[in-house]
């Protein structure tokens, strides 16, 4: 049991040293994803355009918007239809310190799904 007991604890260790930090203002720290798939590229042109000014890039976040990549914007607590609305109509600030976003000219639905999977990616 001993033995069971210290492997666990060191894959926790393991597990925690690989863990992306957060900054204060939300953003992470060493956050890279690798290349970004054939499918997603579309969304990640879409995001760069309009989105990564705050949101940063790949999502992690910046001193002005928070990171997309983060538990907060999983499918579980914000559906895709968040976002679509959030572009749509803007969004008050509720989980985060930026200020509230206000909406994004010029980006279709279709856009978003694509950010969406990207994003999501």
């Amino acid at each position: 049991m001993k033995d069971r007991t210290r492997v666990l604890v060191l894959m926790a260790f393991v597990a925690l040293a690989g863990c992306k930090r957060a900054t204060p203002d939300g953003a992470l720290q060493g956050f890279d994803p690798g290349p970004t798939p054939d499918q997603f590229r579309q969304g990640e042109e879409v995001f760069d355009a309009h989105c990564a000014t705050c949101h940063g890039s790949h999502a992690v976040g910046t001193d002005r918007g928070p990171p997309l990549v983060h538990q907060i914007y999983e499918p579980s607590h914000h559906a895709d239809e968040a976002f679509q609305r959030a572009v749509t109509f803007g969004v008050q600030a509720h989980h985060w310190n930026f200020g509230s976003m206000q909406p994004v000219e010029g980006v279709t639905r279709e856009d978003v799904t694509e950010i969406i999977g990207y994003v999501r990616w």
